[in-house]
């Protein structure tokens, strides 16, 4: 079922998370872990997001280095389908840009096709770590704007080499939606002009980027809204769990955590009263976004599920 289809049919805020697929040589046993525990609370559906292939250098003898792109992650592809075999729920894989070219990315759409994957979330991806900006492949797609078209076009049935409406795909498009807006971004009236373009070529839902302060939530909705974006706004969710995130989430990610929460997570005697502060921190800001209407609580769960657990005890 589509994920528009799931919210229209609810008459309450509902829960999902977001998996991070495990490193090569774990089994879909360690999935199947971390997603048991929070079947409790009746995910409609489930993320899994998709992490390009790193490069490393080899030096040989002569001193010259030989470049190598490594993947370090199962493809999302098999976990998507080993996910909805078991659990009978949704999985939404994430497509994106970053390393693939736009056959490759038909080729994917068209297994996902197959396998009765009804939704999609479309993104840029990030660069790799030895390159200090984004570089597309060369015949791969530079935006997620271009991919969501390529999507789109296959959902009419426009493929790459032939079109016919009998073959035409029927996925749900998700794309990312930035609170705070996109670091690249010159300015958040900018990035919102960017995604009204994506929601005019075809989106069907947005899910944001984490944030720590429900005011932005509610301020970038009611932007959106008055862009003419009418389409469900699904928040982005992280409990904070140790000291290190204090300072690394606003780095990685480009957001700010308010004085309330950073003063009490600095103030915390040890790693444990840390995670424990996030993990409040998130219950109270969950039971507000219920409150506000959100359509969807989505927790990024980075692999680890017991704090969504606690937090999704504590709320639904």
């Amino acid at each position: 079922m589509k994920i528009t289809d799931h919210i229209k049919n609810s008459t309450s805020t509902l829960f999902s998370f977001e998996l991070l697929p495990p490193l090569k040589g774990k089994s879909i046993q360690s999935i199947f872990d971390a997603i048991d525990p929070l079947m409790e609370f009746k995910p409609p559906f489930i993320d899994v997001t998709y992490h390009r292939e790193e490069i490393i250098y080899k030096k040989h003898e002569n001193g010259l280095l030989e470049k190598f792109a490594q993947r370090k992650r199962p493809g999302t592809v098999g976990i998507c389908a080993a996910i909805m075999n078991r659990y009978k729920v949704d999985a939404v894989p994430h497509i994106i840009c970053g390393g693939f070219s736009k056959e490759e990315t038909e080729n994917a759409l068209i297994d996902l096709n197959f396998l009765g994957i009804d939704n999609i979330l479309v993104l840029r991806g990030d660069a790799i770590k030895s390159d200090s900006a984004f570089v597309p492949h060369p015949e791969g797609h530079a935006h997620a704007y271009d991919l969501l078209l390529q999507v789109e076009k296959m959902n009419r049935g426009i493929y790459l080499d032939t079109e016919s409406k009998d073959n035409s795909t029927h996925f749900c498009i998700g794309v990312a939606g930035y609170p705070e807006k996109h670091f690249e971004a010159p300015n958040l009236k900018t990035d919102l002009d960017y995604l009204k373009m994506k929601v005019d070529a075809g989106a069907d839902f947005i899910v944001t980027q984490m944030f720590f302060d429900n005011q932005v939530y509610q301020d970038f909705v009611e932007k959106c809204r008055n862009k003419g974006i009418n389409v469900p706004i699904i928040p982005g969710l992280k409990p904070i769990t140790s000291s290190k995130q204090i300072t690394v989430l606003p780095k990685i990610f480009h957001i700010d955590l308010p004085e309330a929460l950073s003063e009490a997570l600095i103030s915390a005697k040890d790693e444990k009263s840390v995670k424990q502060i996030g993990i409040e921190w998130l219950i109270e800001q969950s039971k507000g976004l219920m409150k506000m209407g959100a359509p969807v609580l989505h927790y990024y769960t980075m692999g680890s599920a017991e704090p969504t657990y606690q937090i999704a005890k504590a709320v639904f």
